[in-house]
């Protein structure tokens, strides 16, 4: 007879066409066969989550695959039970940050983290997932030069660094970069007198991902480098992404050759994400984090959070770190809780999870105890936000950013508040959060 792993890898392999392969990979491609007695077939799984999710949403499904694999008709239950040890799991941390992550020019990987395999796809952005899918693996592809817009928050970013990652694999030159980024480096270049230096750098790639390019509305000399740029590299047939908040013909200030050139391919549109979605992205963040959020309060957060993934994301980390700092579970009335408080202060665990992400620093250790000055700067930042952007008091600021006192809320904010007049690397990142969070709340 063969033993229940060898059974579970032909039923996984027959799953695997009959699922999607964001599912597949979420929820099934980590999972063993445990045993199979008395017509009950044990799958394991890493957590209590993605077992209750896989029981169900799949059961089913995988009951009838089974069946059909072992001959006879059979019963199957999830357990939780590592066939390995575990694995160091990522933080979880912003994957949909459009322009939060600034790639160098000289640095060609694009962020691992940003796959299509946790790509949450849905009828929002099914069309933008399907045309980068194709300009991975192909070319160039007929898709050239690819647009992708949308509001902030909606995984632009994400889908750019999933085709930089998939192309780079197949042995392709790529670079990621953001206009912000490319803007500083040609302004370098210029006071250097290195312009040719700089535009060498682009001559020898198959692939160039290009972010945030509203960033380079009204700076003529940059526009005008960028735009030659484009037109050489399109002619030798590089492939070309690019991503913006909006459409190119409602980019009047980046003139009209490279609004036409941007026209020319396909533009595809990703659109805010409808509840179901929201649930699937919800239950995707929460497994990779091996979080285990029940079923009804992420329900709860998927019809009441609406703006975008970012905030649908920055609710969720924000809850887990609350709850492994206390120690309280997550449930239906922590959601409620942390919803009310949204409603009555303002978005405050955007604003922390902003915080963090632009920081690079891990939610547990933002509210935690850690005192290193990377994080105590970081959390200051957060103290300052909250005490400028909402309608908090200082001991309302102090409970939300791991129960400390208000004078300690007051000692943060009067400090960034004298350093953002002295420091002008700091006042640009305040700046470019508080952007952020404005476009969130736009839209």
């Amino acid at each position: 007879m063969e033993s229940a792993h060898e059974t579970w890898q032909k039923a996984l392999g027959e799953l695997q066409t009959q699922v999607s392969r964001v599912n597949y990979n979420t929820w099934l491609r980590n999972s063993h066969g445990v045993s199979c007695d008395n017509g009950v077939f044990i799958v394991g799984t890493r957590s209590a989550f993605v077992a209750e999710w896989l029981t169900k949403r799949l059961r089913s499904l995988v009951k009838k695959t089974l069946t059909h694999v072992v001959g006879y008709d059979t019963e199957v239950e999830f357990v939780v039970r590592d066939k390995l040890p575990p694995q160091r799991r990522p933080q979880l941390q912003s994957a949909l940050a459009d322009g939060g992550v600034s790639t160098r020019a000289r640095v060609e990987a694009p962020d691992s983290r940003f796959t299509f395999d946790n790509f949450v796809v849905g009828s929002c952005n099914r069309l933008a997932c399907a045309t980068a899918l194709e300009i991975a693996e192909n070319s160039p592809s007929s898709f050239n030069p690819l647009y992708l817009y949308s509001g902030t928050g909606q995984g632009k970013t994400h889908l750019l660094q999933a085709i930089g990652h998939a192309a780079r694999l197949s042995g392709r030159q790529v670079l990621y970069i953001t206009a912000e980024r490319f803007t500083d480096e040609f302004v370098l270049a210029v006071r250097q007198k290195r312009v040719e230096e700089f535009s060498s750098k682009f001559r020898a790639l198959s692939l160039l991902l290009f972010d945030d390019i509203q960033f380079l509305a009204n700076k003529r000399q940059t526009l005008q480098c960028f735009y030659h740029i484009f037109d050489e590299l399109h002619q030798k047939d590089c492939q070309i992404a690019v991503a913006g908040d909006r459409h190119p013909r409602d980019m009047h200030m980046l003139g009209d050759k490279l609004r036409s050139r941007l026209e020319s391919g396909m533009v595809a549109c990703i659109q805010p994400p409808e509840c179901e979605t929201r649930l699937c992205f919800l239950e995707a963040r929460a497994a990779e984090a091996d979080s285990c959020i029940p079923a009804d309060a992420l329900w709860i957060l998927a019809q009441e959070v609406r703006g975008n993934m970012r905030q649908l994301e920055g609710a969720l980390v924000y809850l887990a770190a609350q709850a492994r700092l206390t120690g309280d579970d997550i449930n239906a009335q922590s959601v409620n809780n942390l919803l009310t408080t949204i409603s009555s202060t303002g978005d405050t665990g955007a604003i922390v999870h902003e915080v963090a992400d632009s920081f690079d620093v891990p939610m547990e250790e933002l509210l935690g105890k850690k005192r290193d000055r990377k994080t105590a700067l970081a959390r200051h930042v957060a103290m300052y936000l909250l005490r400028t952007e909402t309608s908090c008091s200082l001991s309302e600021i102090g409970r939300q950013l791991g129960n400390r006192d208000h004078a300690t809320v007051l000692h943060g904010h009067n400090r960034i508040s004298v350093e953002l007049k002295q420091n002008p690397k700091l006042s640009k990142k305040v700046a470019r959060i508080r952007e952020r969070l404005a476009q969130d709340k736009g839209l």
